[in-house]
């Protein structure tokens, strides 16, 4: 029996956080260490199928240029479409480009049967040479840390820490649209200025996340989570601010109404990658919409938006849908 062919996928690929880098160091051993949580409600869905050629919708231009690297290395030379039905926001620090190009490499592998390793595509893609959260949020979904890129590594940082991020607690995102986030070649050029022969502060954040946050996540304690969270991004804003005209958010705006809320007790908030967007973490969704409601109170006269996120503690999803003898839409 000739198994039936498939001809089209649809992949939704979730957003990220992003919390920082555990050591900056270009020493001998691993550099970077990042952590992030995958989540809900925000994400890429891409639909791909053969017979037919042409790319629609948001990120159009840069899901071409992931396309056509995949199919000059794969020698596929078939018509291939693309619609991209929706898009994570691009260079608010939610990790965008990676999650496009893993959803189209993703979906690209299942339409030609490739047994591709998704560490492979994000190697080809040109994803991952610093952190492995968007790979791990993609592959796990959850509560991600990773153990840094050796000197010689080709391939994304391994993922050496998944847990599932407690199904009550919520994140109150703050977007600030009128500005965006370090990205492209300025990104490159911060990190390549960002190269320390040691990092003094590194053993200390290794240890929130070994001895503080990872238990607290285990035993669904929010405080010693959102403390040593808040406590990374202190560090993290430090370590960045010269990229971001001296400040440590991207956003004043943002930066404005974080502080509003650790004034009244939030213990656990930041900037998630380059920004501008920040997050706030919350024990439920109730305390969450309570602040959600109060910021867009007081900080009315500011460009701020506000969306309430859980964590995601699945991996991106793949829909496979044979169309033999339909026509594409």
């Amino acid at each position: 029996m000739v198994e039936e062919r498939i001809e089209r996928v649809r992949v939704r690929a979730p957003a990220r956080l992003h919390f920082g880098f555990l050591d900056l160091a270009q020493g001998p051993g691993r550099r970077f260490g990042s952590l992030g949580l995958a989540i809900e409600d925000i994400a890429t869905e891409v639909e791909l199928w053969c017979g037919s050629e042409g790319i629609e919708g948001p990120e159009a231009e840069r899901a071409a240029r992931h396309l056509a690297r995949l199919k000059a290395a794969w020698g596929i030379t078939e018509p291939v479409a693309v619609r991209i039905h929706a898009a994570i926001p691009a260079h608010v620090g939610l990790g965008s480009g990676t999650q496009l190009g893993l959803a189209i490499g993703a979906g690209l592998a299942r339409l030609f049967a490739r047994p591709e390793p998704l560490e492979v595509i994000a190697e080809l893609l040109e994803r991952g040479a610093r952190s492995a959260i968007g790979l791990g949020a993609f592959t796990f979904g959850g509560f991600l840390v990773d153990g840094g890129r050796a000197p010689n590594d080709t391939l994304p940082p391994p993922i050496v820490a998944r847990l599932p991020f407690p199904e009550a607690w919520r994140i109150l995102l703050l977007f600030d649209p009128t500005c965006v986030g370090v990205h492209g070649a300025a990104e490159q050029q911060a990190f390549a200025r960002l190269t320390p022969a040691v990092d003094p502060e590194a053993a200390g954040l290794c240890r929130l996340v070994l001895l503080q946050l990872l238990p607290g996540l285990v035993r669904a304690e929010l405080d010693p989570v959102a403390e040593a969270l808040h406590a990374i991004q202190r560090v993290m804003g430090a370590r960045f601010a010269a990229f971001q005209g001296g400040e440590r958010f991207a956003s004043t705006s943002v930066a404005a109404a974080l502080d509003w809320l650790a004034a009244r007790g939030v213990r656990g908030s930041g900037q998630t990658s380059w920004g501008p967007t920040g997050w706030a973490l919350f024990p439920d969704h109730e305390s969450a919409e309570a602040a959600m409601h109060a910021l867009a109170r007081h900080f009315a006269d500011r460009p701020l938006r506000f969306q309430i996120v859980a964590g995601r503690n699945r991996p991106a999803t793949m829909t496979v849908l044979p169309t033999r003898g339909r026509k594409d839409p």
